[in-house]
């Protein structure tokens, strides 16, 4: 034993296998510290609560990822987690060309050549796109793991008159912008195949590559037919509801720990921005309205409670609550210890600004404290950077690392909602 451990011994009384042992436990502490310097923008809040099956060998995390960001569903927060999870491990996230703005040209149906050369080929990818399977699988790897999520139609109905109230045609139409007056007479202010025209009628099924002028009243098996196809492509289908369940089965599904999974939620709206509760008539019209998104959501929501009973359920709501608390405390040591969102015109950090859609529509954020640098100040900078922020610094990074040269991209204050550009010759 080397003399500096001998006078410890000496000194505390304590026998030499304790000594070792606490030599050794100190040792690897500080090797964890050093590679979560390195690797991590904040430290392990927790243990995994839910651990895999005893006759399960660990599996390495999974590293090749397709979201499809549906709208108005949660996904901003979503894509944000795979953006940051991208960064920690080196990978690279197809993003979209500059003629696409920072969607991939929709709403026209994905294709390959609406990914920017400099970040193909891509380990992950998380940006608004039209679906289409065969485009996909010839852009992403083999053993690609596909997810996606939905909401409640509903709720996602008044979350998208609200947000793109002043884009879709069918919407601006309205007196008074009045959703009731929309589902009351539909048919007097939709116009199918209008600019935008998606937004005003079964969004999650033109999103997943659907036909969303079909309606499951006249075909139920066209229905069957897409969630067939959903289920043969998605290996996960999250519900937004239950944000924080979908995201237990997500790492699950990832084998990432808990860890990689935290969340600031984003693109959010203000109180005043939407209804604090749709009246029931209001709710069921606006499912007979989204007939095929209803349908697609009832599936997936029964599905996705067998997949959490599969899983266990207390494991899951226990992994869950777990989630919640190790998220405020996040926030808290990221915001304040009173971490709120604030609106658009509070931020100071730029970088954190979230785009507003309209005058109408308040989208709130996050703010850095003042005075604060280093590394855990670039982490929580991440954790809350809006979609057009972190996808354009991404591009940027990714282009060095091709070392491709640098061109200044245009800052818009107030851009549309990503209008479809033809791609030009070559590209």
């Amino acid at each position: 034993m080397p003399p500096v451990l001998q006078r410890l011994q000496q000194a505390t009384k304590m026998s030499r296998r304790k000594i070792l042992l606490l030599v050794l436990g100190c040792s690897t502490l500080s090797l964890l510290i050093h590679q979560g310097a390195q690797l991590s923008w904040y430290p392990k809040l927790f243990p995994l609560s839910c651990p895999p099956l005893q006759d399960s060998p660990p599996r390495p995390k999974h590293m090749t990822v397709a979201f499809l960001k549906t709208h108005k569903t949660a996904g901003t927060t979503v894509q944000n987690i795979l953006f940051r999870f991208a960064e920690r491990h080196n990978l690279t996230v197809a993003l979209p060309h500059p003629s696409c703005e920072h969607q991939f040209c929709y709403p026209r149906n994905f294709s390959a050549h609406f990914v920017h050369p400099a970040t193909r080929p891509p380990h992950v990818l998380a940006s608004h796109l039209r679906f289409d399977r065969a485009e996909l699988q010839r852009l992403m790897p083999p053993g690609t793991v596909y997810v996606t999520i939905l909401r409640e139609p509903a709720a996602m109905f008044e979350s998208l008159f609200s947000y793109y109230n002043q884009y879709c045609p069918a919407f601006r139409r309205v007196p008074n912008a009045s959703l009731e007056a929309f589902l009351r007479a539909p048919e007097a202010y939709y116009r199918a195949g209008e600019h935008f025209a998606m937004f005003a009628h079964n969004t999650l099924a033109y999103d997943l590559g659907g036909d969303n002028e079909r309606s499951p009243r006249d075909d139920a098996a066209y229905l069957a037919g897409l969630i067939r196809q959903v289920e043969e492509v998605f290996s996960l289908v999250m519900i937004a509801e239950y944000f924080d369940e979908s995201l237990v089965l997500l790492r699950r599904l990832l084998a990432w720990d808990l860890d990689d999974v935290l969340y600031a939620r984003l693109n959010a709206r203000a109180a005043s921005s939407r209804l604090a509760a749709i009246p029931a008539a209001l709710a069921r019209a606006a499912r007979s309205w989204n007939a095929l998104d209803a349908g697609l959501y009832d599936h997936f929501n029964a599905t996705f409670w067998r997949r959490v009973a599969s899983a266990g359920r207390a494991c899951v709501e226990r992994e869950a609550r777990e989630l919640r608390e190790a998220r405020e405390r996040l926030l808290r040591r990221c915001f304040g210890d009173e971490p709120v969102l604030r609106p658009a015109a509070q931020i100071r950090t730029k970088q954190l600004q979230p785009w507003q859609p309209s005058r109408k529509v308040d989208i709130m954020g996050y703010d850095l404290p003042s005075g604060r640098a280093g590394p855990a100040t670039e982490a929580c900078l991440k954790l809350a950077m809006p979609e057009v922020q972190y996808s354009s610094y991404l591009l940027r990074k990714q282009k060095r690392r091709g070392g491709m040269r640098l061109r200044p991209e245009p800052v818009l204050d107030n851009p549309p909602p990503r209008p479809i550009r033809a791609l030009r010759p070559g590209h």
